[in-house]
C-alpha cells in the first residue's frame, strides 16, 4: 500500500493536492535516503501514482529537490516558528521556539529525523542551488533564534554578558545532538534530555533579579 494519502484540502485543486502528497513523500524519503536518493520511481511507489504522473509535476531532479527543501521549510514555519510568535518577545519566545522545535522533531513523521540535519550533512560540501537553499533556511532559523536572545538580553531577562551568537549555537547544538541520538542510537530519552538541558542552560544565563523577582 502507498505510505501517504492526501489530506482533505477543501476546494484545493486536485493537481495541487497530488503535488503536496508527492512532496510529503519526498521530504520523508530524503531524510533516510538523501535528496540524491530521490527518484521518480520510488516516489511513484510511495504515493501510489504512475511514474509519468509524478514526473509531470517537476522539470528536473534538482527541481524536485528544491521543492522538497521548500516543503520542509514550510513545515518548520508552521510548527516551529509560528506558534511561539504568540509569546512575548524575549526569553519567553526563546523558550517557545526551542520547545516547539524539540516537540516537532520528537513527533516528526520523517523516518530519518530532522530534514535539515540530513540535508545539511549531505550537501554541506556540495556547492549549488540545493546547498544554497538548505543553508538559507538553516541560517534564517539561527538568525531568528539569535534575534530573540538579543531581545531577551536587551530587556534584562538575560545577563548583560550573554553572547547572543554563542548561546544560539549552544541551544541549536543540543537539539541537533538529541536528533542524532534518537535517529542513530534509538535513544528514546534524547528529547527529554534536550528539554532538561535547555532549562538548565537558560536558567544559568538568566538575570537573577529578573528571573527571581529580586530588587537590585
Amino acid at each position: 500500500m502507498p505510505r501517504f494519502r492526501a489530506l482533505p484540502a477543501g476546494r484545493e485543486h486536485h493537481g495541487d493536492r497530488r503535488r503536496r502528497e508527492i512532496l510529503a513523500a519526498a521530504t520523508d524519503v530524503a531524510t533516510a535516503a538523501g535528496l540524491e536518493g530521490l527518484s521518480i520511481g520510488r516516489l511513484a511507489r510511495e504515493v501510489g501514482m504512475s511514474k509519468s504522473g509524478v514526473a509531470a509535476h517537476f522539470d528536473s531532479k534538482q527541481d524536485l529537490q528544491l521543492h522538497a527543501v521548500a516543503a520542509a521549510a514550510a513545515g518548520y514555519d508552521r510548527h516551529v516558528l509560528a506558534p511561539p510568535r504568540e509569546a512575548e518577545p524575549g526569553l519567553a519566545r526563546v523558550r517557545g521556539m526551542m520547545e516547539a522545535w524539540i516537540g516537532y522533531l520528537e513527533a516528526i513523521p520523517y523516518r530519518g529525523g530532522c530534514f535539515f540535519a540530513s540535508a545539511g550533512a549531505e550537501f554541506g560540501a556540495r556547492p549549488g542551488a540545493v546547498r544554497d537553499q538548505v543553508a538559507q533556511h538553516t541560517a534564517s532559523w539561527i538568525r531568528s533564534l539569535e534575534g530573540e536572545i538579543r531581545t531577551a538580553r536587551r530587556v534584562g531577562e538575560l545577563g548583560p554578558e550573554t553572547d547572543d551568537r554563542l548561546l544560539a549555537f549552544q541551544l541549536h547544538a543540543l537539539v541537533q545532538e538529541a536528533n542524532l541520538r534518537c535517529t542513530l542510537l534509538d535513544d528514546d530519552g534524547a528529547f527529554d534530555d534536550a528539554r532538561a538541558l535547555l532549562a538548565a542552560v537558560l536558567a544559568a544565563v538568566s538575570d537573577p533579579c529578573t528571573s527571581q523577582g529580586e530588587q537590585p
